[in-house]
């Protein structure tokens, strides 16, 4: 894992890289939402409002675990 954390300290990979990752990422989950909402709901424009809604929730929901996370010492290095 400290391999892996020096890798990234080093630039072997960009912030833009992790953005465009992160970005991609969000797009794949919110895509596979709006199947699964359109295949159980029948309704393209049903689907979709649980899509945008699962959007804004999760990133609330990032933030606030991220934040919880900040609190934790357990695996810190100083």
């Amino acid at each position: 894992m400290m391999s892996a954390v020096r890798r990234l300290a080093r630039g072997y990979e960009t912030h833009a890289r992790s953005a465009a990752k992160a970005i991609s990422w969000r797009a794949t989950g919110s895509v596979d939402t709006f199947l699964v909402s359109y295949v159980i709901t029948g309704n393209a424009t049903f689907a979709g409002s649980i899509a945008v809604t699962e959007v804004l929730t999760k990133i609330v929901l990032y933030y606030l675990h991220e934040r919880a996370w900040s609190l934790v010492i357990w695996g810190k290095q100083a």
